[in-house]
């Protein structure tokens, strides 16, 4: 039988919203409240508010953390300050990848890690398996987690702050109280635009989420759904696990050889992913722009000249671009930006065109 699917600390506030819930990664989640093009542009012209307690975290720490993280990841975390942000990929030994992540240094010999919900079991048994000299301690079911993104975002959550907010980096971290609650205030998110993630105590989710939520109404900012939040990442051509990566995913093909660091030592994955930077990756994933306002779907074959050239990873309408585009692994001979592309859609091939990612302009502040 399947298990039930489980619900973040929010979900009563989304029923009340009249948010579309959907299943998603085992969880109950909402997929759009007013719609997700106006929820969209909401993020892109004032503030929006995701719920994405649905993550996981484990926390690490001790004289051994920094060594177990080094072998289980693929960056570098040596680089990283006390509060610093990293992106980066827990791999197989064939640099498979096992999943995407964000990794923080807390403290000198304290960090965590933020992996996708749909993996966190997965993700906890390799974590365990392959650094089991550090303590690790999984607090997802424990900690919740909102997004505020958008350009209004960093004076919505500053308003709420016990602290100058201003003044966290981009891929930086701080702790302070957010609308009278502990916060992590983390200055990353998903979408393109600025704002931060803020990690508190699942119980004071609600009270942050309504806080956010009643500051903001005067500037616009809404809640938003899983679909806005698909189209926002798709418009950035961030990676999404299960669509864009996998375990049949080597990172170089992903175009993610900037967050892996062979320098840095051995880790896990390390020899399978040179084999490919030395030989060159075979297929590569690149963005599609449709010709006309044809929808490239997951898993649409893409063509080359009548032959078959790779499949469509992503795709949708991306409100801000007002354009039909996609992700795609090809053939690393058609990945060329400029390549004239087709996909076949219902039985019929329609035009596209390889063009240079992101589709949208990134405006974090950096």
């Amino acid at each position: 039988m399947d298990r039930p699917l489980k619900r973040t600390p929010l979900y009563d506030a989304h029923v009340k919203a009249g948010a579309r819930m959907v299943p998603f990664g085992g969880w109950e989640m909402p997929v759009q409240y007013a719609g997700i093009v106006e929820e969209h542009r909401a993020v892109r012209a004032a503030a929006g508010c995701f719920d994405v307690s649905h993550m996981g975290e484990f926390e690490v720490e001790g004289p051994h953390a920094l060594a177990a993280l080094q072998r289980l990841t693929t960056n570098d975390v040596g680089a990283l300050e006390v509060g610093q942000v990293q992106y980066s990929l827990l791999c197989y030994p064939d640099g498979g990848i096992v999943d995407d992540l964000t990794l923080y240094r807390l403290a000198s010999d304290r960090y965590m890690l933020t992996v996708n919900a749909s993996n966190i079991d997965k993700d906890w048994a390799w974590v365990q398996e392959h650094g089991a000299a550090a303590r690790w301690r999984n607090v997802s079911g424990e900690t919740g987690l909102i997004a505020v993104q958008g350009p209004k975002a960093e004076a919505l959550v500053g308003r709420l702050a016990d602290r100058d907010v201003t003044r966290i980096a981009y891929y930086h971290v701080a702790e302070g109280t957010v609308g009278g609650v502990r916060t992590l205030v983390s200055r990353t998110g998903y979408t393109g635009e600025d704002g931060f993630e803020l990690y508190v105590g699942a119980a004071d989710t609600p009270r942050l989420w309504s806080a956010l939520l009643q500051a903001g109404r005067g500037d616009g900012a809404v809640p938003v759904g899983l679909g806005a939040r698909d189209t926002l990442r798709l418009e950035m051509r961030y990676a999404l696990y299960g669509n864009d990566i996998d375990q049949t995913t080597n990172p170089l093909e992903a175009g993610l050889g900037w967050i892996v660091k062979p320098g840095k030592g051995d880790f896990v994955g390390r020899d399978a992913i040179e084999k490919v930077r030395a030989a060159g990756p075979r297929r590569k994933l690149i963005g599609l722009e449709m010709a006309d306002r044809s929808v490239a779907r997951h898993g649409y074959p893409v063509v080359k000249d009548g032959g078959a050239t790779g499949l469509i990873t992503s795709g949708s309408y991306g409100p801000s671009v007002e354009r039909s585009i996609a992700l795609a692994y090809v053939a690393s001979a058609h990945a060329a930006v400029g390549t004239e592309l087709g996909v076949e859609i219902r039985g019929q091939v329609k035009p596209g065109r390889v063009v240079k990612t992101p589709f949208h302009p990134s405006r974090v502040k950096k």
